[in-house]
């Protein structure tokens, strides 16, 4: 490996960005590059951010304070994966403008299949009112306009996904193979 980088996985809830991650991390840890740093959203949430809510100042917020460990983590030359909702273009290109090798990977899935997928029955609660500020739902995801990586996890493996980002990290020269 040359340098760190931040692999940025957007997308709804539901989307496949943890499954991704984790499987991009393995990828990576079994191609001999042993210090791999993943940041997943349900964890920082329990941990690092827990004081902080759904609002909108509250989601900017914890993105900040991700994007803030990310950028340390990869100054240090160790990738660095995120797996974060991030609904806001505004706040994921503040943290594209800190980080050297920002890597954006959208990982797209049709909220119909989601709906159905729905793994822990968010999606049902926030169409029944139960959950207020869930994103595609009752809040906004703003999908974004040039992410260096798309992903289809409607359409695509999890191996065909992590293939496609590994291909580009090679091709980029960030991992040497």
């Amino acid at each position: 490996m040359k340098s760190g980088f931040v692999l940025w996985f957007t997308g709804l809830s539901g989307s496949g960005k943890t499954t991704l991650s984790k499987s991009v991390e393995n990828k990576l840890k079994s191609m001999g590059i042993a210090h791999v740093q993943s940041l997943d959203g349900d964890i920082v949430r329990k941990e690092l951010t827990k004081d902080l809510g759904f609002s909108k100042a509250d989601r900017d917020e914890n993105i900040r304070r991700v994007g803030f460990v990310a950028k340390l983590l990869s100054d240090n030359g160790i990738p660095t994966l995120c797996a974060f909702i991030s609904p806001y273009k505004d706040v994921r290109n503040e943290i594209r403008q800190k980080c050297v090798n920002f890597i954006e990977v959208f990982v797209k899935c049709p909220i119909e299949i989601l709906m159905e997928r729905d793994p822990k029955g968010l999606y049902k609660k926030a169409l029944n009112g139960e959950i207020s500020n869930f994103t595609g739902v009752n809040d906004p995801y703003e999908e974004p306009e040039n992410p260096e990586i798309i992903v289809d996890t409607s359409v695509e493996s999890v191996e065909e996904s992590t293939e496609k980002i590994i291909s580009y990290l090679v091709e980029k020269g960030l991992i040497v193979l």
